[in-house]
């Protein structure tokens, strides 16, 4: 994989970095999130958190931990894929796949990071004000996009039961119109 090097699956590594970017006096910028269906609003997004700092870190909800979240339907595209499309991002450093298992805030908690990056629905006030323990500072980003991921996938199933609707509607009444004609006979 081209960008493989920005995927990182240990802990250990995420820590090592860490204390390299703090020795280089980087400021270290996290988000996290499901980026399911990747669509333009994440990538104005990220590029958005980006500009609070030199190193981007990524935090990517696994599938089950979706699944769990958003029912049994979702995501729509693959943990594995998800996390190798957001590599390609340029204003993305690194990407750390984050499993339902975890504690809670497990990434944030390892990264420190001196600004935490998130939309108006990820934390409630309470947990803001125990995340500003944990970050430098929190910034607070709206959505990047008129649609979400959710309502795009919402369109998509309108738009087949629409047409399921009137194929079925349309065999109905030419098979009921056929029986009428069979009873007159």
């Amino acid at each position: 994989m081209k960008n493989g090097h920005k995927i990182i699956t240990d802990n250990k590594k995420v820590s090592s970095l860490i204390s390299e970017y703090r020795k280089e006096g980087k400021k270290i910028v996290l988000t996290s999130g499901s980026f399911d269906m990747l669509h333009i609003g994440h990538c104005r997004y990220l590029c958005d958190a980006r500009k609070f700092g030199d190193v981007l870190f990524v935090g990517v909800d696994s599938d089950e931990k979706i699944r769990t979240r958003k029912g049994p339907d979702r995501p729509v595209v693959p943990e594995e894929e998800r996390v190798e499309m957001l590599t390609y991002i340029e204003d993305v450093d690194h990407v750390v796949l984050k499993n339902l298992g975890q504690p809670k805030w497990e990434l944030i908690k390892l990264i420190k990071p001196d600004v935490l990056v998130a939309i108006n629905e990820t934390y409630s006030k309470e947990s803001l004000e125990q995340l500003e323990k944990l970050c430098g500072e929190i910034k607070i980003l709206g959505r990047r996009a008129t649609t979400s991921t959710s309502a795009k996938i919402r369109l998509v199933q309108i738009g087949a039961e629409k047409k399921i609707t009137k194929t079925i509607s349309n065999r109905l009444i030419a098979t009921m119109e056929k029986m009428l004609e069979e009873l007159k006979d």
